[in-house]
């Protein structure tokens, strides 16, 4: 049976693959087309992207995802965990036309990239410091000024489903100077998704209670961390 489960995760997987990177051509040269329309007009293209996806993993993958809580749809920004590239194409499924805060090596990817810089995705330059702190402030600021819901995967890069991380530095500069609430989001994606085959079952999404701007560092990474390990049974046992 257990061989089978394996037969079936790969060519789900397989099948997965094709449908959806040959679809995402479609979708990135379609956004190459409407660059000079705005961000508006771009947004519908992403988010249509984003629940092609989430159809894709849904009917191939046999993937479902459950939400509990509230997202928010302005006035926040989220510190989402990050265990795998799911929940990054799933967000702007999660919350329409939101700002996502990633890795400037994605915005080099052809026809993907361009798409990605116009429709508000911040990229941040991990070895530049301050400088990049800086450069993702500003980007951070335009689009809460139009309502927009910043995400942000606070620890920085993908760390595996039952391992914890310290959150990046960056992340608390962020809280410190946008002066809004953080709203936290705990994933499981990573026993499905984390995977070259990946597997059947459900994903949680756990929306937290949202945390109030102005508190100390260390209490503000504490409550942070610990939310967005909700559904993580190793954080409840692991070091600070």
């Amino acid at each position: 049976m257990a061989q089978l489960t394996r037969i079936g995760d790969v060519l789900r997987s397989l099948v997965f693959y094709l449908v959806f990177y040959t679809g995402s051509i479609g979708y990135a040269a379609c956004a190459m087309l409407l660059l000079g329309l705005g961000p508006a007009r771009l947004a519908i293209i992403v988010m249509s992207w984003s629940r092609f996806h989430r159809r894709c993993a849904r009917y191939i993958l046999g993937i479902r995802v459950v939400v509990e809580g509230t997202l928010p749809h302005s006035g926040a920004f989220m510190a989402m965990k990050h265990e795998s590239f799911f929940e990054a194409i799933d967000a702007p499924n999660l919350v329409p036309f939101a700002g996502v805060v990633a890795k400037a090596e994605l915005l080099r990817i052809p026809l993907w990239g361009p798409a990605a810089t116009a429709y508000g995705l911040i990229g941040v330059e991990r070895d530049q410091g301050a400088k990049a702190l800086r450069g993702m402030l500003a980007k951070a600021r335009a689009l809460i000024a139009s309502r927009r819901v910043l995400i942000i995967f606070p620890e920085g890069t993908r760390v595996p489903h039952g391992q914890t991380a310290p959150l990046a530095s960056g992340f608390a500069g962020l809280y410190k100077l946008l002066k809004l609430p953080v709203v936290p989001v705990a994933v499981d994606s990573g026993p499905l998704y984390h995977r070259r085959w990946k597997r059947k079952g459900t994903i949680t999404v756990r929306v937290g209670e949202p945390i109030p701007p102005g508190l100390p560092r260390e209490e503000m990474e504490a409550r942070v961390e610990a939310a967005i390990n909700a559904l993580n049974p190793a954080a409840l046992t692991s070091p600070r």
